[in-house]
């Protein structure tokens, strides 16, 4: 092989070096290297664990506060029927107070009115009655002389059944 051109000393020296190579490389750089990418794949793989867990308690979080909204929604639109029925009643009894207290006012009123009725016409009669009496003074005065005067008082008492004057 010498023909060749291959030197077989040197061809053998070369193939322990390349194998101390080799194994020194594997020793001192590829182990660690391969150690180096094992750490950085299982931080990789830790950080996608940690991920997967942080989606999913963001995905548990956000239908929690999904359904903490919808409960206050309830909540406020039970609240807000509470405050209808509340201002419901509250006008009920309000108007049902304003129709009382009108109704009092109408009938303390219509009572007032009665009375002031009443005195009205007692009055109306009085006065009436005093117009007549002062009529008929006016026209007996002026009308009777003492006989005709005497005869009426005989009459009049004569129908009231009592005495008689001569």
């Amino acid at each position: 092989m010498e023909g060749l051109g291959i030197n077989w000393q040197g061809l053998v020296v070369q193939i322990v070096n390349v194998a101390i190579l080799l194994y020194l490389l594997r020793r001192f750089a590829y182990k660690p290297f391969l150690g180096i990418l094992e750490r950085r794949a299982e931080k990789i793989r830790e950080s996608v664990t940690r991920a997967e867990e942080i989606q999913k308690q963001a995905e548990a979080t956000e239908q929690e506060f999904a359904s903490r909204i919808q409960e206050a929604r309830r909540q406020g639109q039970e609240i807000v029927n509470q405050a209808n029925q509340a201002a419901d009643r509250i006008r009920a009894d309000a108007e049902q107070r304003a129709r009382g207290a009108a109704e009092e006012f109408l009938s303390r009123a219509r009572g007032e009115i009665t009375q002031e009725r009443e005195r009205a016409l007692s009055e109306l009669r009085r006065q009436t009655a005093d117009l007549a009496i002062l009529a008929a003074t006016q026209v007996v005065r002026e009308s009777l002389d003492t006989d005709a005067h005497r005869r009426i008082v005989e009459r009049v008492l004569a129908e009231s059944s009592g005495p008689k004057l001569n």
